[in-house]
């Protein structure tokens, strides 16, 4: 494995494309279930500017229904392996279930991303034994339900505390630290008021020492606040991209891949002049 792909030399924001081989997730579910709509569908984000690619096979949407490892594997290995034979960047697997980990990562995925941050059953000890960098997720509750009536005594330190945990238990468990990365988990169990207080202090996660990546594309939190239809959600998940690269973000996750590179293009030159 080439580590070199996936580091902590984030110098600049990348952008991470989101490729859902599922029939029902929230923003293009049943959109790139087969094969050659994924790998056309994941040509394009290239070629648009995605350096990653994520991969995922089971929908975590609000009230989302749980999927069998077996089918997830069905799902996203032989995408992967299309993919593989013909992208050198990172190809990242979406994915909490350690059989998925394996398989995945034996059909090419460079890195794991856990909306569980390993905390399922077998998932630490796999990625460990992988050896590939993850990236940990904070999520309140279960996609089923955690929307119900996310609470915090303060969002922004209980999601930093909980994501320093998951950091020391993967060191504990042989993950080098520079292998981690950390989602705050925009949307995951968070209210429109929870993800506007972690947006705006973003910048703390810097403290943790690892990057952070950033995922608020098309989702509820822009929706809401601007009644906004999925479709209609760009300028609003542009707004939240810049925003995240202000404060520090080293991905962004994003379904606009062409419109963000744009972005993280205008971000850059900014910051490199005099």
């Amino acid at each position: 494995m080439d580590f070199s792909k996936v580091s902590h030399n984030f110098q600049t924001p990348v952008v991470m494309g989101i490729l859902n081989v599922t029939p029902d997730s929230f923003s293009d579910g049943g959109q790139f279930d087969s094969v050659d709509a994924a790998l056309k569908q994941a040509r394009q984000m290239i070629a648009d500017g995605a350096n990653m690619i994520d991969i995922g096979g089971e929908s975590t949407r609000p009230g989302a229904q749980p999927v069998s490892a077996e089918d997830e594997i069905t799902r996203v290995v032989p995408v992967i392996q299309a993919l593989r034979k013909e992208f050198d960047g990172v190809i990242s697997i979406d994915t909490n279930k350690a059989q998925v980990m394996s398989a995945a990562v034996n059909a090419g995925a460079d890195m794991i991303n856990d909306v569980c941050a390993l905390q399922q059953s077998g998932a630490l000890e796999t990625a460990a034994s992988l050896n590939v960098p993850v990236c940990l997720m904070h999520m309140q509750g279960e996609p089923r339900t955690m929307q119900d009536n996310p609470t915090y005594e303060s969002v922004v330190g209980d999601v930093y505390d909980f994501l320093q945990q998951r950091i020391d238990a993967c060191v504990q468990a042989g993950i080098s630290i520079d292998r981690i990365m950390v989602d705050p988990g925009f949307g995951f169990g968070k209210s429109l008021e929870h993800n506007y207080q972690l947006l705006k202090h973003l910048n703390k996660f810097q403290y943790l020492n690892v990057p952070v990546l950033a995922g608020m594309s098309r989702k509820s939190m822009i929706g809401k606040l601007l009644d906004r239809d999925t479709p209609e959600r760009l300028a609003g998940s542009l707004a939240c991209a810049m925003l995240a690269c202000v404060k520090g973000a080293s991905i962004l996750r994003v379904h606009d891949v062409a419109e963000t590179s744009d972005l993280v293009t205008i971000f850059n030159q900014t910051n490199s002049v005099e």
